[in-house]
């Protein structure tokens, strides 16, 4: 399966990333293309993964890519919607104790 990303403006600080599908070796390179850039501009950026059905090691580096750009300009990186499966994921990586998750979509 393939990823969808949609991006969101909130505010000029202030940008949501709505990323739909799978984000595996194959398709985490598009959601480091459209979220590097965001981690630079912004201060704070939110990725809804409500929608997201698989993550593997390859998507987890992004994050923490993301994650690392967002803290060295004094940024956050929000997790918005993460399922159970996901959220046993971050839980297990150690992942879910330096990236903010917030409940609701």
């Amino acid at each position: 399966m393939n990823v969808s990303i949609q991006e969101k403006s909130d505010s000029d600080k202030v940008k949501t990333l709505i990323v739909e599908g799978e984000v595996d070796a194959f398709t985490a390179p598009q959601l480091r293309e459209k979220l590097m850039p965001l981690c630079k501009d912004s201060r704070e950026v939110y990725l809804d993964v409500s929608k997201v059905d698989y993550m593997d090691s390859t998507g987890l580096g992004v994050l923490i890519g993301a994650y690392k750009s967002l803290r060295a300009n004094q940024g956050r990186l929000i997790l918005v919607g993460v399922s159970p499966r996901l959220s046993r994921l971050l839980k297990i990586t150690g992942l879910a104790e330096i990236i903010d998750i917030e409940d609701g979509a």
